[in-house]
């Protein structure tokens, strides 16, 4: 070989040396699983005595704590993912828990079973035991609070669970892959819940609470295991009519108003319950001023008909958030009604809260639930006027209110008010997706509902400012005879509309009347609802009655 090559290999040799090792460094480093432990308070977010929370194993943001030797769960997590009867009066520092018949009070100085406070105040914060929550709601809990980790796993769901052997012992890491750090390990023979399934990873959670991934050869024979809860739901039994409901409300503004049930009744038909508005409330302290009549009620009584009374909330001397929020003013407040009904004698009571902001969602629903067991203990019908379901509604939370009251009623008008737009009073477009969406959240069984037996005629000025008067359809059809508007049919509104130019500007008017009534009653009809309630007495020509009428079932 030539002298001068010798160098030339050599350094080549060195180059390809030098190559492998990097390649093979390489190599190793991407092949060869690490040792790294994972650093757990990271991992899990807790530090001291928090507890990390999981639902269904999903590691949640929110942390519980462990106190008195238990863990604690937020209270506003558990309402917000568990159960969201749990109701904590900040008046009155107390928790409130309503079943079907009776309330569960609790304070800070409650004890469970164990001799354990049942509530934890911190601050501001209310925590509550894990095993105060498990009492009410349909969940397991596995707590791993005396590891230096704490954590708790929590799961309302009861599908059947995916176990595996594991074949060796084998790493649990905190991601798929041989250079994620290691959670924990589980050893040969062990069983683990099988989560997901990868090609080559598998997520899991071990028998001694940790979730991560394990490569998907290390595990070996598979089973379902079918699980079956022991928890005894609630039932709230609902007191209702063995027919459709035929509701007529009637508005009243002094006792003398009592006097004019006979007229008024006389011009309907086929109606079997009234709803007098006979109270509103009058302050923040659960006082109401009433215009209850025994007589009213027997004269209703001698004629067939259920007397649901209306409370509403319509004074501005009420602000609903302030009254609602004291269990004591909510407790007032219920045993005045109790009070009131055993006094009148009367069948039922109608709430008509409206206007409520979202801050005193929370606190209505509360006195719906507690009102409903006092109506079941007295055999009184509890009904719940709602508007239609829009976004900015949802806190009126009607599928709670399906729940524990017996009928919820959809106000199906206002789709146009006073001070807004001109427009039709309720379309029947407005009227259906109402019912459709109210359909979502509560029961056929328990959905009446109601329709205008008005509209508005609006006057649009040259200046383009729009206002309104509300008329009854008996007053409706005497104005356009009177003014001789011509009317034509709104297919998309299911209504006759008709306008009339005059001094003071403008005057439009969507009609309400037979044939857009009746299209109504085919909603309530083809959606199978329990009833119907009309808005208001005396509004109506008396023909109008032939068409709202519902067969028995």
């Amino acid at each position: 070989m030539n002298r001068k090559a010798v160098p030339v290999l050599v350094a080549l040799g060195l180059i390809l040396i030098i190559i492998a090792g990097f390649f093979g460094t390489r190599i190793i480093e991407r092949y060869i699983p690490t040792n790294q432990k994972a650093d757990m308070t990271e991992l899990l977010g807790v530090k001291d005595d928090e507890v990390a929370l999981y639902l269904n194993e999903e590691l949640q943001e929110e942390k519980g704590i462990f106190v008195e030797g238990q863990t604690y769960l937020p209270i506003d997590w558990v309402n917000r993912t568990l159960n969201e009867r749990f109701y904590w009066d900040t008046n009155e520092k107390l928790l409130v828990y309503a079943l079907p018949d009776s309330i569960v009070y609790a304070d800070h100085s409650t004890v469970g079973s164990t001799g354990k406070p049942l509530i934890w105040v911190d601050k501001d914060a209310v925590y509550l035991s894990a095993g105060l929550v498990a009492n009410y709601t349909d969940i397991r809990v596995s707590a791993y609070d005396s590891a230096l980790n704490k954590r708790i796993f929590i799961n309302n769901t009861w599908d059947a669970l995916n176990k595996a052997v594991v074949k060796n012992d084998s790493n649990i890491r905190v991601k798929g892959g041989v250079k994620s750090p290691i959670v924990t390990w589980s050893a040969k023979g062990s069983h683990v819940t099988v989560l997901e399934s990868m090609k080559r990873w598998d997520k899991v959670r071990t028998e001694d609470g940790f979730v991560g991934y394990v490569e998907h050869r290390h595990l070996g024979e598979r089973t379902s295991e079918t699980l079956k809860s022991t928890f005894e739901a609630p039932v709230y039994k609902s007191i209702t009519m063995d027919e459709p409901v035929n509701l007529a409300w009637h508005q009243l503004t002094s006792s003398d108003g009592n006097a004019s049930f006979d007229s008024l009744i006389a011009n309907t038909k086929g109606v079997n319950v009234i709803s007098p508005t006979w109270y509103e409330l009058t302050d923040n302290e659960g006082n109401f001023k009433s215009l209850a009549d025994a007589g009213y009620v027997k004269k209703a009584h001698d004629k067939g008909l259920k007397v649901w009374a209306l409370i509403n909330n319509f004074s501005k001397d009420v602000n609903t958030e302030i009254l609602l929020s004291k269990t004591s003013t909510r407790r007032k407040l219920i045993e005045s009604l109790m009070a009131e009904a055993k006094k009148y004698g009367y069948d039922g009571i109608n709430l008509d809260f409206e206007g409520i902001k979202e801050e005193a969602g929370v606190h209505y629903i509360q006195f719906i639930r507690e009102l409903s067991i006092s109506c079941r203990k007295d055999g009184l019908v509890l009904s719940v006027d709602n508007y239609v379901p829009m976004a900015g509604n949802k806190f009126y939370n009607r599928k709670e209110q399906g729940i524990v009251a017996d009928y919820v009623i959809i106000m199906g008008y206002d789709e146009h008010y006073a001070g807004g737009d001109a427009g039709s009073v309720a379309s029947i477009g407005y009227v259906e997706n109402g019912v459709k969406d109210t359909l979502l959240e509560v029961p056929k069984e328990k959905v009446v509902l109601a329709i205008p037996l008005y509209t508005r005629v609006w006057t649009e000025d040259e200046s383009g400012k729009t206002t309104s008067s509300s008329i009854g359809i008996a007053k409706a059809k005497d104005w356009v005879t009177e003014n001789k508007v011509e009317l034509s049919w709104l297919e998309e509104s299911g209504q006759y509309y008709g306008e009339l130019k005059s001094t003071d500007g403008m005057k439009k008017l969507w009609l309400e009347e037979e044939r857009s009534i009746g299209l109504k009653m085919n909603v309530i009809k083809q959606y199978d609802l329990a009833g119907v309630a009309c808005w208001k007495l005396g509004f109506e020509p008396a023909d109008i009655w032939d068409v709202i009428k519902l067969d028995k079932k």
